[in-house]
């Protein structure tokens, strides 16, 4: 009988078991009530000597704070020896306290918790007549404006005088006239680091320099505006060029005239007389 052919043996790499790992949920820490103390102060650069807002509910001033968790409104109040501003977590006899703001703005230490979370997270006043004071917001603020102020003088900087001379003309009318090309400049530069955005505003207006335009042919006898500031006429004939619509600014008006097709000839004859 032939012997039995061997089966052939095939070795197999041993396989990796495989895993499968679940990546942990990402907990949102809400943040934390921190202790430290706090300032508050009026909205709008207000600061009068003294300034006291409501600390309890009354019919005249609801102190009311509407909590999500429970679908209610809950009484709100001032009360010096209790530790919540919440009504319904006091206990006992209370002794109401003033919120007086001094000079716009009113300090409270970290000792008085119960003060600073009623201003903080519960008074309906606050964004309406207070801000808490924040040193992040405050530095955000000013680095706006610090932008603003360098792309402003960047600008002024680098602007033609005649520009210059018709965004200025905007904020200190006709003195502009007596005054010299490196006093123009320079009363630019600080006019737009005063005012940046207005004055970002005013460069980026096309109308600027034809309303100066205007305003200079005027002063120096080229054209005529009507008493009644209603008419546009050449000095020299008398002609009319044109009529200011109703409740529109005369010169803004004329600059928008001259932008017509009309209009560019009579800028050009101007121009060639200026």
């Amino acid at each position: 009988m032939a012997k039995q052919a061997k089966a052939k043996q095939v070795e197999v790499a041993p396989q990796e078991e495989a895993v499968t790992t679940m990546a942990a949920p990402v907990k949102h820490s809400k943040p934390e009530w921190e202790i430290k103390d706090r300032v508050y102060y009026l909205k709008g650069n207000k600061s009068p000597l003294t300034l006291t807002i409501p600390g309890r509910h009354t019919r005249k001033h609801a102190l009311l704070y509407f909590d999500l968790k429970t679908g209610k409104q809950k009484e709100i109040r001032y009360a010096t020896n209790q530790d919540s501003p919440l009504v319904d977590e006091q206990k006992g006899e209370v002794t109401m306290g003033h919120i007086r703001f001094y000079n716009g703005t009113l300090t409270v230490k970290k000792q008085q918790q119960n003060l600073q979370k009623l201003l903080s997270l519960y008074h309906p006043l606050k964004g309406k007549i207070y801000e808490e004071f924040s040193a992040v917001a405050e530095a955000e603020d000013d680095l706006d404006i610090l932008d603003l102020q360098i792309d402003a003088l960047n600008a002024a900087r680098d602007m033609d005088v005649d520009h210059g001379e018709a965004i200025l003309r905007v904020e200190m009318g006709s003195a502009v006239n007596s005054m010299s090309s490196k006093e123009l400049k320079r009363d630019l530069l600080l006019f737009a680091r005063r005012n940046p955005a207005l004055f970002l505003n005013l460069a980026n207006d096309e109308n600027v320099q034809l309303r100066n335009f205007a305003i200079r042919a005027q002063e120096v006898g080229i054209i005529s505006l009507s008493q009644d500031q209603r008419t546009f006429t050449w000095v020299s004939t008398g002609r009319k060029l044109m009529n200011v619509p109703f409740d529109e600014n005369p010169y803004s008006a004329f600059a928008a005239f001259l932008k017509t097709d009309e209009g560019v000839e009579i800028y050009k004859s101007i121009d060639k007389k200026l």
